[in-house]
């Protein structure tokens, strides 16, 4: 094992030879959207997510679907047909599965994908010095919530959900190419969960840029009322290494708390080598933002500014 359980990694990591690794990874999530295909691919995105995160390659993922006894297995298919399509865009094939009585419907995946272990990245191992750059824009919890509450109208849907079927593939391509020192994606632990994460591992301090985070459209209007049950132990998790100096009000805090769904990467690169991934990701129509640095360790694993 190169990776294990050991400094809360996005994925396991296991040595095949000198020169290549396998990557390990599993995601299970409960509907966001109305539309059962498109369910289908956020799932798949979000599961796959965790090995570009780690500089790695999808191959090959298992399904695990949990629904009713009694639910329409139409709809079951047209998920399932939703997660088959986004995993052959990326070149990854689904090869079985497991299927159990449950009902609360949730579907995920395991996937296994492959890395060169040069080119390995871990979220444990970023510089003092760095830049941090993030891949996708944040709120993505709240917007679901607000969908299943009927608060979110068709164009914020519409929106959130081009984001959660981005693959971040290019990202992770590219953050080899710029060597970049250390990644992690942003999901259920919110971004400052999952920077937090990367803070402690690396035993340094994130300070992050509010005013350049980027956002979904909506989810700031949205923060207040329908902000997911997630939210609440986010905060909790992170607020005693927590440093707020600058005003925030509180739908800015439950953005940067929301926990997200096939989010974006969270990539610490060097001060030379950012602004060029930045240009090259917006060249291939992507997007990415300079949202922060890394600065030696204190007793804060997270500046605000």
């Amino acid at each position: 094992m190169i990776v294990g359980f050991e400094n809360a990694e996005d994925a396991a990591v296991y040595r095949l030879n000198e020169r290549e690794a396998v990557i390990q990874t599993i995601d299970v999530i409960t509907p966001l959207v109305d539309d059962p295909f498109t369910f289908g691919r956020v799932a798949a995105a979000n599961a796959m997510s965790d090995v570009y995160a780690m500089g790695g390659t999808p191959l090959t993922a298992l399904s695990f679907v949990g629904y009713p006894k009694n639910g329409d297995l139409e709809i079951l298919a047209q998920i399932l047909a939703g997660g088959v399509d986004m995993l052959q865009s990326a070149g990854c094939f689904l090869v079985g599965g497991h299927s159990v009585a449950d009902e609360e419907l949730k579907i995920g995946f395991a996937i296994m994908g492959r890395a060169l272990i040069s080119s390995l990245k871990r979220n444990s191992t970023a510089r003092v010095g760095d830049l941090l750059v993030l891949t996708k824009p944040i709120g993505t919890g709240i917007i679901a919530t607000a969908i299943k509450r009927q608060k979110a109208s068709p164009q914020v849907i519409k929106n959130a959900i081009y984001w959660m079927t981005q693959l971040n593939s290019d990202a992770a391509e590219l953050m080899i190419e710029h060597k970049a020192s250390a990644a992690t994606d942003i999901t259920g632990f919110g971004l400052l969960g999952h920077a937090m994460e990367m803070a402690k591992g690396s035993r340094v301090m994130l300070q992050l840029d509010v005013s350049k985070i980027p956002v979904l459209d909506g989810a700031s209007e949205l923060a207040e009322t329908s902000a997911p049950g997630g939210t609440a132990s986010n905060r909790e998790y992170v607020k005693d290494l927590l440093d707020v100096q600058v005003k925030l009000d509180r739908r800015m805090s439950n953005v940067l708390f929301d926990p997200q769904t096939s989010g974006g990467l969270l990539i610490s690169l060097g001060e030379k080598e950012a602004p060029g991934f930045v240009a090259v990701m917006k060249d291939r129509g992507k997007m990415a933002a300079l949202i922060g640095r890394v600065a030696e360790g204190g007793s804060h694993a997270l500046q605000l500014r």
